[in-house]
């Protein structure tokens, strides 16, 4: 495999450019002419880090890869704009195998409207994915950050929660085994069981970046924002310490993945706990005006997406997680390098 050749391999399966490229992949850089204000992001994948080959299919592995980048869009409440790709392949990844990646990464860009409008290609001793993303709005205020949550903000969430997280635990309990689909058709638990399991697993291994959603919370106000990928109670502590307030989170509240449940007790966990702290889920955290709430609700349900209330913004600083009967629950979170 010539990188050369590989290069025109991949520059032949790109989606169509967005009609800010002007120019995109095959020469020494891209040009793009943006409109307004753009917001810029970096992820890195690696095997045996963010990722396991033995458990994810390359489609798979170039979907996620893509998705954790754009994700960080949809924390802006960003229009998905250019993705760049850096791909580090290690010797026992043919060309077909760089391809299939691609087509995973592809068809995400399709579906979102992204733009792969370049990046690089070099030899690495494990599969390395480096992402760079731009995102676009009308005017740099536009953008959601960290920063701007009030006393009296009501904390909402996207989807559901701990399916990741629940994911991961199924599959780790089958480490070494065939992969989790082929395990599947020859498993003697029922087909509800088979069912749950499969999402789970596909929450962890094909996340969905929320980015209609994103826009969405943006428009109607919201004054700071976040997506989970590191555990609500870590990445809530980034929005308590950015905004300068507490945040109050009911743990009743969350809003839990089918699967959660049942993936904990087997490990031994507790569920809420496993939502609250496990990571990858890529939904999103949101503080709202406390007015806005009922509409934002509303709007979300209409375009078919799911908005909770999960607490409220106080003075103060940093994070409690409520549980029943009084308790508390340590905000922790995953640390890259803890």
């Amino acid at each position: 495999m010539g990188e050369f050749e590989l290069l025109e391999s991949i520059r032949k399966r790109l989606p169509s450019p967005g009609s800010r490229v002007k120019l995109g992949s095959g020469d020494d850089a891209a040009i793009v002419v943006p409109e307004g204000a753009t917001a810029t992001s970096v992820d890195a994948l690696i095997d045996g880090v963010h990722f396991r080959r033995e458990w994810s299919g390359l489609r798979q592995i170039g979907h996620k890869a893509l998705a954790v980048a754009l994700s960080d869009l949809a924390a802006m409440g960003a229009e998905p704009g250019e993705a760049y790709v850096v791909l580090g392949v290690p010797p026992d990844l043919d060309e077909a195998g760089c391809l299939e990646l691609l087509d995973g990464m592809a068809a995400l860009a399709a579906d979102t409207g992204t733009t792969l409008a370049g990046g690089d290609v070099t030899r690495a001793p494990v599969l390395t994915l480096a992402l760079t993303v731009v995102g676009h709005a009308a005017e740099a205020a536009a953008f959601v950050t960290r920063g701007g949550a009030r006393p009296g903000d009501a904390l909402v969430v996207t989807g559901e929660l701990g399916g990741a997280a629940a994911g991961l635990l199924l599959l780790e309990s089958e480490a070494g085994a065939a992969p989790f689909e082929a395990r599947s058709r020859l498993s003697p638990h029922s087909d509800e069981k088979l069912d749950r399991e499969r999402l789970v697993v596909a929450r962890q291994l094909e996340p969905s970046p929320r980015l209609g959603e994103g826009r969405a919370l943006a428009g109607l106000g919201a004054t700071a924002m976040i997506d989970l990928s590191d555990g609500l109670g870590g990445d809530a502590r980034h929005v308590a310490a950015a905004s300068g307030v507490r945040l109050l989170i009911e743990s009743e509240a969350l809003p839990l993945a089918s699967g959660v449940a049942e993936a904990a007790e087997a490990a031994g966990r507790d569920p809420l706990e496993l939502a609250a702290s496990g990571g990858e889920d890529y939904e999103l955290l949101a503080a709202l005006p406390a007015e806005r709430l009922a509409d934002a609700v509303a709007r979300l349900d209409a375009d078919g997406a799911k908005l909770t209330a999960i607490g409220e913004v106080a003075a103060g600083e940093g994070v409690e997680i409520r549980l029943p009967g009084g308790r508390t629950l340590s905000p922790r979170g995953f640390d890259q390098l803890g």
